[in-house]
Protein backbone atom coordinates (compact mmCIF):
# COMPACT_ATOMS: atom_id res chain seq x y z
CA UNK A 1 0.00 0.00 0.00
CA UNK A 2 1.56 3.27 -1.13
CA UNK A 3 1.85 6.20 1.22
CA UNK A 4 2.90 9.68 0.14
CA UNK A 5 4.98 12.60 1.33
CA UNK A 6 3.76 15.85 -0.19
CA UNK A 7 6.54 18.24 -1.19
CA UNK A 8 6.25 21.96 -0.46
CA UNK A 9 5.35 22.85 -4.05
CA UNK A 10 2.46 20.39 -3.95
CA UNK A 11 1.12 22.05 -0.79
CA UNK A 12 1.31 25.47 -2.46
CA UNK A 13 -0.61 24.18 -5.48
CA UNK A 14 -3.13 22.62 -3.09
CA UNK A 15 -3.60 26.02 -1.39
CA UNK A 16 -4.23 27.56 -4.81
CA UNK A 17 -6.70 24.84 -5.83
CA UNK A 18 -4.55 23.84 -8.81
CA UNK A 19 -4.06 20.58 -10.73
CA UNK A 20 -6.97 18.77 -9.07
CA UNK A 21 -4.74 17.94 -6.10
CA UNK A 22 -7.57 17.96 -3.55
CA UNK A 23 -9.35 15.29 -5.61
CA UNK A 24 -6.15 13.27 -6.03
CA UNK A 25 -5.48 13.34 -2.28
CA UNK A 26 -9.05 12.30 -1.58
CA UNK A 27 -8.73 9.46 -4.12
CA UNK A 28 -5.60 7.98 -2.49
CA UNK A 29 -6.85 8.75 1.02
CA UNK A 30 -5.78 11.68 3.16
CA UNK A 31 -4.61 9.22 5.82
CA UNK A 32 -2.00 7.98 3.31
CA UNK A 33 -0.57 11.46 2.73
CA UNK A 34 2.02 13.06 5.01
CA UNK A 35 4.03 16.27 5.33
CA UNK A 36 7.62 16.78 6.44
CA UNK A 37 8.48 19.18 9.23
CA UNK A 38 10.70 20.87 6.65
CA UNK A 39 7.72 21.51 4.39
CA UNK A 40 5.95 23.19 7.30
CA UNK A 41 9.04 25.36 7.89
CA UNK A 42 9.19 26.35 4.21
CA UNK A 43 5.48 27.15 4.13
CA UNK A 44 5.74 29.25 7.30
CA UNK A 45 8.62 31.21 5.83
CA UNK A 46 6.59 31.82 2.68
CA UNK A 47 3.63 32.99 4.76
CA UNK A 48 5.77 35.30 6.90
CA UNK A 49 7.28 36.76 3.74
CA UNK A 50 3.90 37.27 2.02
CA UNK A 51 1.57 40.28 1.84
CA UNK A 52 -1.03 38.40 3.93
CA UNK A 53 0.94 36.51 6.60
CA UNK A 54 -1.98 35.96 9.01
CA UNK A 55 -4.21 34.54 6.29
CA UNK A 56 -1.45 32.24 5.04
CA UNK A 57 -0.46 31.09 8.54
CA UNK A 58 -4.09 30.06 9.06
CA UNK A 59 -3.94 27.98 5.85
CA UNK A 60 -0.81 26.25 7.16
CA UNK A 61 -2.43 25.60 10.54
CA UNK A 62 -5.42 24.04 8.78
CA UNK A 63 -3.10 21.93 6.63
CA UNK A 64 -1.34 20.64 9.74
CA UNK A 65 -4.70 19.62 11.17
CA UNK A 66 -5.51 17.56 8.07
CA UNK A 67 -2.20 15.74 7.58
CA UNK A 68 0.24 13.90 9.81
CA UNK A 69 3.53 15.78 10.01
CA UNK A 70 6.54 13.44 9.91
CA UNK A 71 9.54 14.44 12.05
CA UNK A 72 12.96 14.49 10.40
CA UNK A 73 15.00 12.94 13.22
CA UNK A 74 14.83 9.37 11.87
CA UNK A 75 15.93 10.66 8.46
CA UNK A 76 19.19 12.30 9.50
CA UNK A 77 21.39 9.29 8.64
CA UNK A 78 19.95 9.15 5.12
CA UNK A 79 20.40 12.92 4.85
CA UNK A 80 24.06 12.73 5.89
CA UNK A 81 25.00 9.84 3.60
CA UNK A 82 23.16 11.27 0.60
CA UNK A 83 24.62 14.75 1.13
CA UNK A 84 28.15 13.31 1.28
CA UNK A 85 27.53 11.16 -1.82
CA UNK A 86 26.07 14.05 -3.81
CA UNK A 87 28.84 16.44 -2.77
CA UNK A 88 31.49 13.97 -3.97
CA UNK A 89 29.81 13.77 -7.36
CA UNK A 90 29.29 17.53 -7.60
CA UNK A 91 25.51 17.09 -7.61
CA UNK A 92 24.59 19.33 -4.69
CA UNK A 93 20.95 19.48 -3.59
CA UNK A 94 19.47 22.19 -1.38
CA UNK A 95 19.54 21.09 2.28
CA UNK A 96 15.79 21.49 2.76
CA UNK A 97 15.04 19.45 -0.37
CA UNK A 98 17.57 16.87 0.74
CA UNK A 99 15.87 16.61 4.15
CA UNK A 100 12.45 16.23 2.53
CA UNK A 101 13.81 13.53 0.21
CA UNK A 102 15.56 11.77 3.09
CA UNK A 103 12.29 11.80 5.02
CA UNK A 104 10.53 10.10 2.12
CA UNK A 105 13.28 7.49 1.78
CA UNK A 106 13.63 6.66 5.47
CA UNK A 107 9.87 6.38 5.98
CA UNK A 108 9.28 4.41 2.75
CA UNK A 109 7.01 7.14 1.39
CA UNK A 110 6.53 8.10 -2.25
CA UNK A 111 7.55 11.73 -2.67
CA UNK A 112 4.93 13.73 -4.53
CA UNK A 113 6.65 16.68 -6.21
CA UNK A 114 6.88 18.67 -9.37
CA UNK A 115 10.68 18.88 -8.92
CA UNK A 116 11.40 15.38 -10.19
CA UNK A 117 14.77 16.29 -11.72
CA UNK A 118 16.07 17.53 -8.36
CA UNK A 119 14.92 14.61 -6.25
CA UNK A 120 15.71 11.79 -8.68
CA UNK A 121 19.40 12.29 -7.81
CA UNK A 122 18.71 10.60 -4.46
CA UNK A 123 19.28 6.86 -4.12
CA UNK A 124 16.27 4.68 -3.38
CA UNK A 125 13.70 7.47 -3.66
CA UNK A 126 10.25 6.84 -5.09
CA UNK A 127 8.73 9.87 -6.86
CA UNK A 128 5.39 10.72 -8.41
CA UNK A 129 4.47 13.97 -10.13
CA UNK A 130 0.76 14.66 -9.62
CA UNK A 131 0.70 17.90 -11.60
CA UNK A 132 1.54 16.52 -15.08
Amino acid sequence: MKQYLLDTNICIYLFKGQFGLADRIEAVGINKCFLSEITIAELKYGAANSNTPEKNMLKIFELQQRFTVVPIFNSLDVYASEKARLRKTGNILDDFDLLIGATAISNNLVLVTRNVSDFERLNDIQIENWVE
